[in-house]
C-alpha cells in the first residue's frame, strides 16, 4: 500500500507540486524584495513565512509545534537548530513565528532572484575572505539582529537525514558570544522523511519542530565548548530514540 502510495505521488510531484513551487518562489522573492524596499525589511519576511507555508501545504508537509512560549519575541537570539533536510527551512519560516536573518556566503548576494531578494530583506552575507571583512560582516549582523530580529544557524554545517545530530562546529557560538545573543535551541524532527538525500526524492509526511529554553551565553563566558555541549544535549533530547 505505501508503495502504491508513493507511485501515485510522482505525477502530481512534477506535474502540479514542481511547477507551483517555482512560481510561489518566484512570486513571493519579489513580493519579498518590493515590500522590503518600499516598507522594511521585517514587512518582507512577512512573504518568507507565507512562501514557507504554501510550499509545505503543497508537497503536502504538516507541522506541529511545541514550546514556542518559550520564546521571547522583543529578545534577539542566535537560533540554534539540527539540520536534516532542505525542508527545515520550511518549517523554521512558516512556523517560528517569529523575525530572524539566514547568515549567507557572500557569494549568494549575487545569485540571479533569491540573492537580490535576500539583500533587500536583510539576511546576513559573511565575508571571511579576511578578518577585516569578517569583522565587517559581524558588524553589519550586530545593526541587524536587535528589537527582535535573530539569526538562525545550522553548527552541524550539513544535512544529517536522519534523527540524529553530527558534530557541532563553533561559528554559531562564536557570533553569540561577539554579539551578547543568548542561544535559542531548537529541534527539527523528521523532515528528513519529506526530503532526504537525494533531492527528487520528495515525499508527504508529518514533521514536529520543539523550541527549548533559551541558553545564556553570559553564563558561558570563556566556556565555548560547555556552551556547545549543552546546546547539543538539549537538542538531542527531543529526537526520538533510533531502535
Amino acid at each position: 500500500m505505501k508503495k502504491l502510495g508513493s507511485w501515485l505521488y510522482q505525477p502530481y510531484k512534477w506535474l502540479i507540486f514542481l511547477p507551483l513551487f517555482i512560481v510561489n518562489s518566484l512570486l513571493f522573492s519579489f513580493l519579498a524584495a518590493l515590500f522590503s524596499v518600499v516598507i522594511s525589511p521585517k514587512s518582507g519576511s512577512f512573504f518568507g513565512a507565507a512562501w514557507a507555508r504554501i510550499s509545505a501545504f503543497l508537497t503536502p508537509m504538516f507541522v506541529t509545534v511545541k514550546g514556542r512560549e518559550n520564546i521571547d519575541k522583543k529578545q534577539s537570539y542566535v537560533i540554534v537548530a539540527n539540520h536534516q533536510s532542505g525542508y527545515d527551512i520550511f518549517v523554521l519560516y512558516g512556523w517560528l513565528g517569529i523575525d530572524f536573518k539566514w547568515i549567507m556566503k557572500k557569494e549568494l548576494r549575487h545569485a540571479p532572484g533569491i540573492g537580490y531578494a535576500s539583500h533587500k530583506v536583510g539576511h546576513i552575507f559573511l565575508d571571511r575572505s579576511s578578518p577585516r571583512a569578517a569583522m565587517n560582516s559581524i558588524e553589519e549582523a550586530k545593526q541587524k539582529l536587535v528589537n527582535g530580529t535573530s539569526v538562525v544557524v545550522f553548527p552541524e554545517g550539513t544535512r544529517s537525514s536522519a534523527n540524529e545530530i553530527r558534530r557541532f562546529k563553533k561559528g554559531a557560538f562564536k557570533i553569540a558570544f561577539e554579539l551578547g545573543l543568548p542561544i535559542l535551541p531548537v529541534t527539527l524532527v523528521d523532515t528528513y522523511r519529506i526530503l532526504g538525500k537525494n533531492p527528487f526524492d520528495l515525499k508527504p509526511g508529518r514533521t514536529q519542530m520543539i523550541v527549548h529554553v533559551p541558553i545564556k551565553t553570559v553564563d558561558y563566558m570563556d566556556r565555548q565548548e560547555e556552551l556547545m555541549r549543552k546546546t547539543k544535549d538539549t537538542i538531542s533530547s527531543a529526537l526520538p530514540v533510533q531502535g
